[in-house]
């Protein structure tokens, strides 16, 4: 039987999935690594995703062989500009890159919140393609005359397997410039931007959810070991992506636990939040997934760790020790600035510290901290409208911690599902590659029991 290869160029590395059309089967499973970053200036060079596409391939081995298309999820809201040649002009800033705060500050200000959020369902922020093609105009003028194509991260890695220039509607209304609900290039925002007036015509072309985006190229096929002239998916950013891997329907919630903290919900229907904490992103079916990003997650506790000197096994145990509120402790967990509240110049903050407080108190109130961060996100999207009442799915790196876990839990008060994939991302790119040959969504997600994982209760 044939297979279909997703996959999830991250912010931390490249990884592929090699799946069984018709049961969902994990057949192999390869990863490449990607530069490490780290934030105000976040950024790395696209040449080398490719290169850990081509390195993930290779641990794939022969079966890439089998392989009959290919989807791609990737780290959202990333500014590639490229030359008249498809060569990078500059590295890529990514969504985790706060450099261009001021100039996400200038663009609300020019058009209005409220104009934004009704446009294209976000006001901008530093994390936005937008922001930073702003940031680029006024800090290195002399590119920006030479930019032939701007795309978006996943667009990149599409590009090097096709040729084609293209991006799909999930991960372009991250970026700023789209509006999902009529499908429209907002123009009029991206003028906004300055430096030239025809950046309208650099963004990508928008494909819709089963549109076949291209053909993989022969030179593409000689790397990766698959054959030559197989399917592209249009692809999506990682929240749209993973959202498919797991199946959501209508309701259901996702807390993704990674570099940054994650929460969204499926919804049949826009949102437009002109307070900021919703983006009212597009998902990868051809429906909407607002969504609330944190910069801060899992990185925090692995520094608070870092600082009693514990590893993840110990400093979770040392969590769940402590009480539910870590007897007073508290942590505001913007080490990194933060996006949800906007904040991109906040610290980091523990509070109330007495002669007392524990190391398993400092333990739970990160944990708690980073976590609450996430429960006000879904307060957000209920706010906006979406309905937050299904089931509640943890995912990312951290959905492996029993601290994160078991503290979820009795925040919420109610049962979370863990779900028993680890790479919902590269198996929501599977999802599309199925559709690239003719399955449907829905038949997918119940062939391939999409979501199933165990339930963890309140103590």
């Amino acid at each position: 039987m044939p297979f279909v290869a997703g996959v999830d160029s991250s912010t931390q590395s490249c990884k592929v999935e090699i799946r069984d059309l018709d049961s969902g089967q994990v057949i192999a499973v390869g990863r490449g690594a990607h530069p490490p970053t780290s934030p105000p200036r976040s950024e790395q060079d696209p040449n080398a995703w490719w290169a850990a596409l081509v390195d993930a391939f290779d641990e794939v081995g022969s079966v890439a062989g089998q392989v009959a298309a290919i989807g791609v999820g990737g780290q959202q809201h990333g500014m590639v500009v490229l030359d008249a040649d498809n060569r990078p002009l500059r590295l890529a800033k990514l969504w985790n890159d706060t450099e261009s705060a001021a100039e996400a500050t200038r663009l609300t200000e020019a058009a209005g919140a409220e104009t934004w959020a009704a446009r294209v369902g976000s006001v901008p922020v530093a994390s936005f393609t937008i922001s930073k093609l702003a940031w680029l105009v006024q800090h290195e003028p002399d590119l920006v005359g030479r930019i032939a194509k701007v795309l978006l991260p996943h667009d990149y890695v599409n590009l090097r397997l096709t040729g084609v220039h293209a991006t799909d509607r999930g991960d372009a209304s991250g970026s700023g410039w789209f509006d999902a609900r009529t499908g429209e290039c907002a123009a009029e925002l991206l003028e906004l931007v300055g430096g030239r007036d025809d950046w309208a015509s650099l963004v990508p072309t928008v494909l819709g959810p089963t549109e076949v985006l291209g053909a993989v190229t022969g030179e593409a096929a000689a790397a990766l070991g698959v054959p030559e002239g197989i399917p592209v998916g249009p692809g999506s950013g990682d929240n749209m992506a993973a959202a498919l891997g797991l199946g959501l329907t209508t309701g259901d919630v996702a807390l993704s636990l990674g570099t940054s903290g994650v929460v969204y919900a499926a919804s049949p229907t826009p949102t437009a939040d002109p307070s900021g904490a919703v983006a009212g992103f597009a998902d990868a079916t051809g429906g909407y997934l607002p969504l609330v990003c944190t910069l801060n997650a899992t990185k925090v506790t692995d520094t608070v760790a870092g600082w009693l000197g514990m590893d993840h096994e110990t400093f979770a145990a040392a969590a769940l020790d402590a009480p539910a509120g870590a007897h007073g402790a508290r942590l505001t967990p913007y080490f990194d600035g933060e996006r949800t509240p906007n904040l991109p110049d906040a610290t980091g903050t523990f509070e109330g510290l007495r002669n007392d407080t524990t190391s398993a108190d400092l333990a739970r109130a990160a944990h708690e901290g980073v976590l609450r961060g996430l429960l006000f996100g879904r307060e957000a999207l209920a706010a906006a409208g979406a309905a937050v009442d299904g089931r509640v799915h943890l995912i990312g790196g951290g959905a492996r911690s029993p601290a994160y876990r078991q503290i979820l839990a009795d925040l919420l008060g109610a049962a979370i599902r863990v779900p028993d994939a680890d790479e919902t991302v590269a198996t929501g790119g599977a999802v599309q590659a199925a559709a690239m040959l003719g399955r449907s969504f829905a038949d997918t997600a119940t062939a391939w029991d999409l979501g199933a994982g165990i339930d963890i209760g309140p103590s």
